[in-house]
Formats: C-alpha cells, structure tokens, sequence
C-alpha cells in the first residue's frame, strides 16, 4: 500500500507493482495531462512535481514522472498539471505560458509549465545560464523555444504567496517514509534496511529510479524485490569535515551542483552538462557512481580529486579509495550486502589547478564520448603532482598513470603537456559507435593540451574548472 498526496487530496493505492512508474499509474487513473513521450527522461512531456524534503531543504522539484516509481512517493505530495490553477485563475506558470504564446498543439505543454513552476518557486535562477538548464529537458516542436524562453523569463523566482508556497510548511509534506509492499520495502532505519536485504539478497537497490526507471520503461524489467535507499536521512547529507567534504549517496545532483558552485566548481561544472533539471532532482551521487558506466561524467572528476567512497553492510563501514572501486565494466568493489553512504573528498591543495571537460555530440542532455577531470599542482611552473582522469576510454573511468608520471617535474607548458600526452595511448581506448579509438585518443591528447594553455598565465582562483562540450577541441 501506498500513501501519498496528489493535487493536495490524500491518494492510497494497494497492491501496486514496484516497476509501476507514476506516469504510467497517472495515466491509468485518467490523469492524462501529464503526457508520454519518450518515457526515458529525454523529452519532459511527463514532468510533474513533487515536494521533496532533503537534508538540503524541503522544494518543490520538478520530476520525469516516467522515472518515478510510485512505491517510492510514500509520505510526498505530488503536483500534475491539472492541480495549478485555482477555479478559473490560472497558475503564473500557466498564464505566463498563454500570455507569450508559447503553446501551440499543446501536446508538451502540460510538461513545459511544470518546469515553470519549479521556476516559480526557485531563488537562484537569475542567471540565463540557470534559466536554460531549467528547461532543457523540455522538447517542443512547435514554438521554436523563444516564448517558452520569455515565458521563463516572466515567472522565475517569483515565489508567489500561494497554496504552494504555503505547502513547503505544511505538516503533510514530509521526507519519504518507510512502506512496504509484497516485493517492495523502503526502510528509513539501517537495521531495517539490513532485514529488508537479509529477506531479498538478489533485490534491486534504488534511489532515484533514474537509471532503474529505463530498465522499467525499455527493458521491461521485473525485479525479485525493489528496495529504496530513499527514506535513510543520512544519504541525503553534505557535511563538511575540515580540510574535505563528505557527500551523501543519496544527495541529489541538483543539490549538489548548486553547493559546490563556490567550494569545487570543477565538480560544478561537469554537473551542468550532466542532464536535465528533471533529471538531476532525481539522480544521486551513489546511483552515478555504482551505476559504474564507462561514461558516467562524475567518476572522472571525483577520481582527479582523490576521493574515497564509505561503504556499510550489517558487518560495519570500510573505507574504499576511488581508484579501487571500479572493478570492471559496470562492476564495483561493494561486496554483497554493501551500500555506498557517502563520498569523501579532500579539498585541493592551494597549488592544484583543476579542470572538468564533457565532450559530446550536443551540448544538452547527452552522453560522453569522452569526458575528463585533471588536477596538476604546480609549484614555481613546475609540476609536483598530477591526477588525470577519463570516462569513455576503457571499460571502466581510469587514471592515466603514465601520462601523469610524465607530467611530475616537467615545466607546466602546452609543450610539456604535449609530451605527457602521448603517454596516454597506454589507455587503449574503446571502439564503438558513440566514437572511434582515434576520436577518443585525439580528443584525450587535446583536452589535456588544452587544459595546459588555459593555465599559462597566472594561477586562477583556487579550485577553477572549464568545461568543453561540443566535440574535439
């Protein structure tokens, strides 16, 4: 059984599947506004919003309802786009909507206002570059974006005094709560999470579903059992501990762009290229990471910048160094039973120059063909420490050892850069239809060239990151 709030009216549903998604329930309980499209997270047509309570604050966020599991809003309120308007008052989103003509066959409008309503809610979308990554997961074929855009323009961070404002304080929005369910179990304790195991050892471990939700929508899949990490209060924590910074599995990468902004813009700046909005207020640092895909983007930066992932099982904690904890294509060092509680990264010594780089066929919402993180410090233009990192090269995120080997003593030049660079065909890189080896080898040698000649001059603020997206540099 599931309970939850849909349009502020209490919803129970019993004997749902685990694999059941909220569009796919929405739809079949004649919610239709919401509509499908690509049901992958690719489009937005199904963007709904839920409010999410974290360890960061407690927002309303817009969501892929196609990569929501439904046993998962247990305790949440959700809004559709049938819940905004108050009898015959549009909600801002709406008329913001109508008033700049930005719907024309209307069949992606439902999602496009949802993604103006998070904006509506938002302090920090000032900026156009924040006004874009709010609706680049939303695909329209008919409006050619600019009233859509205007639309945006028109409504960000309002914060009206209204329902919704006033929902983010009400007693019914609450963090996720435990449920149960014949082959479901979201525990919000640790020994209820070690029974839940003890009970399903082959069960698949979620958090936010949006990995697991293509299995679901594209595979078909149907899981021995489901179990949600997403109820445990410490996976949702960024905490600082002096001299590094512990991050939660289960911090949402949205949450996580936004708090390392000024702190690690390395980080940052790989995550603005990472996904959708819809996308990053659902994924999590931990399903990134033991997802353990060759091109999944933060692998890289967090291998650059020395981290350490703590691990737990019923037996206790262990501490894992990245470099150990890709063990094979798509395998990871968690042993049976073992969960990833949070990311340990040391802050960079004043010396480090460091850097991120995406590189893909478009800019938005796209998958590496390469992507990389460096840390070089430098100490009077010479190298005393490098870390180079790659996604997309092997069949796991790698150091380059030997270009980094390469690099130490060698004066902090493109030519010095360029000898270091020719170490890296010690990788091998893969072959196969998202790039070539030679596309990737090139692209590898370039973007390290390339980092070096951005850090000619002086050293830049402590821990500066560039990104390049687009293809080979």
């Amino acid at each position: 059984m599931v309970r939850f709030f849909l349009n502020g009216d209490a919803v129970t549903i019993r004997d749902v599947s685990p694999e059941t998604t909220l569009l796919e329930w929405l739809r079949g309980a004649g919610r239709c506004g919401t509509k499908e499209g690509c049901a992958e997270g690719d489009c937005g047509a199904c963007t709904v919003a839920v409010l999410d309570v974290t360890a960061s604050g407690r927002r309303w966020r817009a969501v892929d309802a196609c990569l929501v599991l439904v046993p998962q809003l247990e305790g949440l309120s959700v809004v559709t786009v049938e819940g905004l308007a108050r009898g015959a008052a549009l909600h801002p989103a709406q008329q913001a909507v109508v008033e700049r003509l930005g719907s024309q066959c209307g069949y992606c409008t439902p999602g496009v206002v949802m993604s103006l309503f998070e904006a509506t809610y938002r302090s920090d979308v000032a900026s156009s570059e924040a006004r874009d990554d709010q609706i680049c997961g939303n695909l329209c074929r008919c409006t050619g974006y600019r009233p859509i855009r205007e639309a945006l323009d028109d409504v960000a961070g309002l914060d009206p005094e209204d329902a919704f404002r006033a929902a983010r304080a009400q007693a019914e929005a609450q963090p996720a709560r435990a449920g149960a369910g014949a082959r479901f179990a979201q525990p919000d304790t640790w020994d209820g999470l070690w029974a839940a195991l003890a009970r399903w050892p082959d069960a698949r471990l979620v958090h936010g579903a949006t990995d697991v939700g293509l299995e679901v929508t594209k595979q078909h899949r149907v899981f021995p059992a489901v179990v949600s990490l997403q109820a445990l209060p410490e996976l949702d924590a960024l905490r600082d501990q002096g001299g590094g910074w512990s991050i939660g599995a289960g911090v949402r990468l949205s949450d996580l762009e936004a708090a390392s902004a000024e702190r690690l813009p390395v980080l940052a700046r790989m995550l603005r290229y990472f996904g959708a909005r819809q996308i990053k207020n659902r994924a999590t640092v931990g399903g990134n990471l033991c997802n353990a895909s060759p091109i999944g983007d933060l692998a890289p930066v967090f291998l650059a910048l020395d981290a350490t992932v703590l691990v737990r099982s019923a037996r206790g904690d262990r501490r894992v160094p990245m470099d150990a904890f890709f063990v094979g294509y798509r395998k990871t060092a968690l042993a049976p039973g073992e969960v990833l509680v949070a990311v340990e990264v040391p802050d960079p010594p004043p010396s480090a120059r460091c850097a991120a780089y995406k590189v893909s066929k478009r800019r938005e919402l796209d998958i590496s063909a390469v992507s990389a993180a460096f840390r070089v410090e430098v100490v009077d233009g010479v190298v005393t420490g490098a870390r180079l990192a790659f996604g997309g090269m092997a069949a796991t995120p790698v150091r380059a050892f030997a270009a980094e080997a390469a690099l130490v003593g060698a004066p902090w030049t493109p030519e010095g850069a360029a000898a270091a660079a020719a170490a890296l065909s010690a990788l091998s890189p893969i072959d196969d239809h998202r790039a070539s080896a030679w596309y990737r080898s090139t692209v590898a040698r370039n973007l390290l060239i390339g980092f070096a000649e951005e850090g000619e001059g002086p050293l830049p603020p402590r821990h500066a990151g560039t990104l390049a997206v687009g293809g080979a540099p």
